[in-house]
């Protein structure tokens, strides 16, 4: 790191900041920052990152080096996206942290070497670690948890070649005193699971390919000895969360072994998610539902569907004041669920802040459902009315189709029942939702076979053509905006917005190698193509937005609802843009690049459009973006300029991650990897550049050795909303 002092501070060097200084103490009439209490210091100096008070802001002056050295600043420490940060520079930080930090995270730390990790054992007072992402190998680790003997919490990778009987009886001593335990498991495994006694917290992510599909396999591996079963005596939360694969699934029963003889008394958390429509039975699920009712303790549950019955789901909420529930992929239960929410099955309704709806009422990739499927503006409006503390909100893959014209009362469409969420800080919508009715598609919604519009990308006609007249995207403003207008009113805190065309697929499966089944439209919504530029537009209402996701969206036309709403929202992160407009040629690209120009503060940029050409002025606008750290561009047809590419890294020093899934050739790809690795690499530790075919056989074997911390964050898609907390024990 050079001598520069950022975060509130500003991109400012130390001699300018040591003169400063100099100037406040020499002249009584002017006061200084230095003049500030300690206290106000201390609060201004918590903004920091880590690196840069103990490397730069400590040496400004004797007083601030004292306060950089403060309990205060240095007890809780995360270090996840120092991407700047060598293995030099992390050893030096930990020396310094070694006597004050308690807790620490190196989440997501995967270009750490194994020797500086080993310096994590010098920081024996350190209770909470968390090691996600890092290579630490069961040697490793022993010698770790042998060291820090006042660890209570602790999270890690299971990788390929764990081996439990390589630990130490000191580190199992540790292990025994454990109250808080996540492993994420890319290799079936118990983990260091049997040697927690005492564990209060298991959060579980299984991560394992499912090449084989030997179930049976993996349950004789780990079913030799009934000693290893682990058994939770003191468990009170328990969360997991599956990558697609039977064995995954598999194991996951696996662990759940026991609680079909014996519930917890304590447990008040159960969370399991599984990808996919059709999660495997599980027999013990309606009596752990009702288990989980009778103590009136529960805070968070999410089930498969398969595993959930009416009569179940009601016993567990009866009495109940949960916090998170999660309903995802059980459109059989949607009576049900809003029965429960409203007619009195919750006890304290102000204590739920995250709900999960998504799929619930619907039949995925079919356009054979009744009106009755949809969700309904009433009820919807009661549960606002009576939830109303809900921050976080999913509604993606359900449906809503609005036929009435504006003009009929707020509560008439659903977004105007959706703004009485007036606390909302995040929420996924479907795009066939935001229609008023004054301009809707020539479909209705009893109708059994889909337009042949939507039948793939062997008709000629656009996709969402027919919404639209010569000129529409002139007019940015208008009545087939006055739903989501309303919606935007009423939601004002709103940081993150997902909207998602219904039978959305990403080109880009997580494991499997990618068919042309894969990336042409299934089921699409017909309505969803009702949604376009004015629409975008009217995002700029939204001036605290921070994360955009906008996928599946055959409505927007040239992209000037983009530009719109770019002006406004100043201070984006985190843009998502998958499928928008026509399949068939990128008419949004002049749009889009003006809009990079705009986003002086996004960090991180995925676009998938099948037909993308990464060219010189994409990577010239892109370069704008001075912020940005990571990149992912899929597209089935997109091409690339190499040395666009080149020239872009050099002039976006932060970016840590290209990762870009498009056409050409093999060897194309490669030499572009290999170029962009040997020229920036040793600059950034943390550089992870992927460049491959997006129809190479070859692909999912690719896609495993990508850090699973950037996968998961942005290279795949998926939401990010009313999710299972991806929870560190931190």
């Amino acid at each position: 790191m050079s001598g520069t002092v950022t975060g509130v501070f500003g991109d400012v060097n130390v001699q300018a900041a040591q003169a400063v200084c100099r100037g406040a103490t020499m002249s009584s009439s002017l006061v200084g920052m230095l003049d500030l209490s300690d206290e106000i210091l201390l609060c201004i100096l918590g903004h920091v990152p880590v690196c840069d008070l103990l490397l730069n802001v400590s040496n400004v002056c004797h007083k601030l080096q004292s306060l950089c050295r403060d309990k205060t600043l240095l007890s809780h420490v995360s270090l996840s996206e120092e991407y700047q940060a060598n293995d030099d520079l992390f050893r030096v930080i930990l020396k310094q942290l070694i006597n004050h930090v308690q807790s620490l995270s190196l989440n997501g730390c995967y270009w750490l070497t194994g020797s500086t990790l080993d310096y994590l054992a010098c920081c024996r007072v350190v209770t909470h670690l968390d090691v996600t992402g890092c290579r630490l190998t069961s040697v490793r680790l022993s010698r770790l948890l042998s060291s820090l003997t006042l660890l209570k919490s602790l999270a890690f990778d299971v990788t390929a070649g764990f081996n439990s009987a390589q630990l130490s009886s000191e580190a199992v001593g540790t292990l025994s005193r454990l109250s808080e335990l996540r492993q994420t498991l890319l290799t079936p495994s118990y983990g260091v699971v049997p040697c927690c006694a005492q564990l209060r917290k298991l959060m579980l992510q299984f991560d394992i390919s499912d090449v084989t599909r030997d179930g049976v396999g993996v349950s004789c591996q780990l079913m030799v000895g009934q000693s290893s079963v682990p058994h939770y005596q003191q468990l009170e939360e328990f969360t997991a969360r599956l990558a697609p694969g039977e064995v995954n699934q598999t194991l996951l029963l696996l662990y759940l072994a026991v609680f079909s003889v014996h519930v917890p008394k304590r447990l008040r958390v159960f969370l399991i998610s599984i990808p996919g429509p059709n999660p495997a039975h599980w027999s013990a699920g309606p009596s752990l539902a009702q288990s989980l009712g009778q103590h009136g303790d529960l805070e968070a549950l999410q089930l498969p569907r398969s595993w959930l019955d009416p009569l179940s789901l009601r016993r567990a909420l009866e009495g109940n004041s949960p916090k998170h529930l999660s309903f995802s992929r059980c459109p059989a239960l949607w009576p049900q669920v809003f029965e429960s929410l409203l007619e009195g099955g919750i006890k304290d309704v102000t204590q739920l802040n995250s709900l999960n709806l998504s799929g619930i009422n619907q039949v995925l990739y079919t356009e054979c459902r009744n009106v009755e499927d949809h969700l309904v503006p009433e009820i919807m409006s009661r549960l606002a009315t009576g939830y109303s503390n809900i921050k976080h909100l999913n509604l993606m893959h359900t449906h809503y189709h609005h036929d009435q014209p504006p003009g009929l009362g707020d509560e008439t469409h659903l977004c105007g029942s959706l703004a009485k969420f007036r606390k909302l800080h995040s929420l996924t919508l479907p795009a066939c939702a935001l229609l008023d009715g004054l301009n809707t598609p020539h479909i209705t919604a009893n109708n059994a076979s889909p337009s042949p519009v939507l039948l793939g990308l062997k008709k000629a006609p656009r996709v969402g053509i027919q919404t639209y007249k010569v000129g529409s995207e002139g007019s940015l403003s208008g009545d087939t905006t006055s739903g989501l207008a309303q919606l935007l009113a009423g939601c004002h805190l709103l940081q993150t917005l997902e909207i998602i065309g219904p039978g959305f697929v990403s080109a880009l499966p997580r494991l499997e190698p990618c068919t042309r089944a894969s990336v042409e439209p299934r089921g699409m919504c017909a309505w969803a193509q009702g949604v376009g530029d004015a629409h975008l537009a009217t995002l700029e209402d939204l001036p605290r937005l921070r994360r955009l996701t906008l996928a599946g969206l055959p409505g927007v036309l040239r992209g000037t609802g983009l530009v719109q709403m770019s002006r406004h929202c100043k201070d984006l992160k985190v843009l998502s843009l998958a499928n928008l407009g026509s399949l068939k040629i990128m008419n949004y690209f002049p749009a889009l690049l003006e809009m990079l120009k705009q986003c002086t503060q996004l960090q991180e940029l995925r676009l998938e459009q099948p037909y993308l050409n990464a060219n010189a002025s994409f990577f010239e606008a892109l370069s704008s973006c001075s912020h940005l750290q990571r990149l992912c561009l899929i597209s089935r047809k997109g091409t690339f300029d190499p040395s666009a590419a080149e020239n872009f890294m050099e002039r976006c020093r932060r970016v840590i991650m290209c990762h870009m899934f498009m056409g050409g050739t093999l060897v194309g790809c490669r030499t572009l990897q290999k170029a962009l690795l040997d020229r920036f690499l040793v600059e950034r530790s943390a550089l992870s550049v992927v460049i491959y075919p997006l129809h190479h056989e070859d692909l999912p074997s690719v896609i495993r050795d990508i850090p699973l911390t950037l996968l998961d964050r942005i290279t795949l898609f998926q939401s990010h909303v009313a999710q299972p907390p991806h929870l560190s024990p931190l």
